[in-house]
C-alpha cells in the first residue's frame, strides 16, 4: 500500500531533523563528559601538588645532617642516664656531699635534656625514649650497690667517666655540628658538663684515679705536680667532704 501523498513529501524533512537532533545530543554529551573529565584532572592535579608540597615541607623540616642527628641521640641517652643514676643517690647513697652533687646534677642536666628535646622537635627529630642496652646495664649494675660502695661507683662511673666521655663528644660537636641551633646548645651545655666533672673529681669518693687524671692534665699544660705535692682536686679531709655549693657560684 502506498503512503498518502501529503505525508510522502514530509519524510525527508523529518529524517533530516532527526539526524540533526541526534548529532546535537551526541555533541552535548561529549562536551559534558570532556568538561567533567577536565575538572577531575584539574582536581587530581591540585591534590598531587598539595601532597608534594607537604612532603617537601616535611623533608625540609627533618633535613638534618646524619652526624648531627646521631650526636643528638647519643647526647639525649647520656643525659637520661645521668639523671636516672643521680635519682638513685637519695635512697642508696650515704655521703651528704655525694647527695648534694647528685641533686645539682639532676636539676641542671634535666634542664639541658628538656632544651635538647625541644630543639630536636623543632628539627623533626625523634629522640630515643629509652636507654640503649649498654647504658641500661650500667644503671642496673649501679642499682645493686648501696651505701659507701654506691657512692664510690656513682662518682667514678657517672660523675667522672661519663662526663669525660660527654665532654669529648661535645667538644667535637662544637666544631663539627652543621646545625647552628645545635652548636648553640652544645656551647651552652659544655661548661655545665665541665663543672660537673670538676665537682665530681673533688669528691673524696673519686679516689686516686681522679687525682692521677688531674695530675696528667696539669703536666700536659706545663704545670707539673711533684710527687710530694698534694693534688689540687682533692678535698681537705678535715672538711669531711662538706656540702657542695651549686655550680657557677
Amino acid at each position: 500500500m502506498k503512503s498518502p501523498r501529503h505525508l510522502r513529501g514530509g519524510w525527508p524533512a523529518l529524517a533530516l531533523a532527526g539526524v540533526l537532533a541526534a548529532s546535537m545530543s551526541t555533541a552535548w554529551s561529549q562536551g559534558v563528559t570532556s568538561g567533567g573529565s577536565g575538572a577531575g584532572t584539574s582536581s587530581s592535579g591540585q591534590g598531587a601538588a598539595v601532597t608534594q608540597s607537604g612532603a617537601r615541607a616535611a623533608s625540609e623540616k627533618s633535613r638534618v645532617v646524619r652526624w648531627d642527628r646521631k650526636f643528638m641521640e647519643e647526647a639525649a641517652s647520656a643525659g637520661q642516664m645521668q639523671v636516672q643514676a643521680a635519682q638513685m643517690v637519695a635512697n642508696r647513697g650515704a655521703d651528704k656531699a655525694v647527695k648534694d652533687y647528685a641533686a645539682t646534677l639532676i636539676e641542671q642536666q634535666a634542664s639541658a635534656n628538656s632544651e635538647l628535646a625541644q630543639l630536636a622537635s623543632s628539627l623533626g627529630i625523634e629522640l630515643p625514649s629509652s636507654l640503649p642496652r649498654g647504658m641500661r646495664n650500667e644503671v642496673e649494675k649501679l642499682a645493686k650497690r648501696s651505701g659507701a660502695e654506691f657512692d664510690r661507683e656513682f662518682v667514678r662511673e657517672i660523675g667522672i667517666k661519663q662526663h669525660e666521655q660527654e665532654i669529648k663528644r661535645f667538644e667535637k660537636a662544637s666544631k663539627d655540628a652543621k646545625e647552628p641551633q645545635l652548636r648553640a646548645w652544645v656551647d651552652k651545655t659544655l661548661p655545665m658538663l665541665q663543672q660537673h666533672l670538676a665537682a665530681a673529681q673533688k669528691l673524696p669518693q673519686a679516689g686516686s684515679e681522679a687525682a692521677a687524671s688531674t695530675r696528667t692534665q696539669q703536666q700536659r699544660m706545663g704545670a707539673g705536680v711533684g710527687e710530694g705535692d698534694k693534688p689540687s682536686n682533692q678535698i681537705n679531709p678535715g672538711t669531711g667532704g662538706g656540702s657542695m655549693a651549686p655550680y657557677g657560684r
